[in-house]
């Protein structure tokens, strides 16, 4: 197995797990490797360097990521972060879809019983939603969560 670096055309930082080298390039042509955050299937492979151990006190040497901390982790956790966060949005919320702008006022007026809800709304019924005073926020869902995680 071959865990690789990799960098989507948006700059996002994942890792991907391969069986080799060839199944790497060959899901890469076919533009089957998407990246967790936004969906983006251009994948760039980063270098990446193995960790060789030549002694008994010999400690690695960091390596700088495309964020400037060392190896990139800073970007993936703050990635791998925010993915967690959306999956908990996701799990405790219902989706009600293209109804969300008249559920979110049923559940305000005290018509149904209170639950966290999330769906769709144009841009003008989220701003009449908070002109009402019905606090809603935008949430960008990567298209790697909306259908089975793997």
């Amino acid at each position: 197995m071959k865990v690789l670096n990799l960098r989507c055309g948006q700059n996002h930082l994942y890792e991907g797990w391969f069986a080799s080298e060839e199944d790497f390039a060959a899901q890469a042509e076919r533009s089957t490797v998407a990246c967790p955050v936004c969906g983006d299937t251009h994948a760039i492979r980063l270098p990446s360097a193995p960790h060789l151990n030549v002694g008994r006190h010999s400690a690695p040497v960091p390596t700088r990521g495309a964020d400037g901390g060392a190896d990139g982790s800073t970007e993936m956790t703050l990635q791998s972060q925010w993915l967690r966060a959306v999956r908990q949005v996701m799990k405790s919320t219902e989706d009600v879809g293209e109804r969300f702008p008249e559920e979110a006022r049923r559940i305000h007026y005290g018509e149904v019983e209170e639950r966290g809800i999330r769906g769709r709304a144009s841009r003008e019924d989220a701003e009449a939603l908070r002109e009402e005073g019905i606090e809603v926020m935008p949430l960008p869902i990567p298209d790697a969560l909306k259908g089975p995680v793997q």
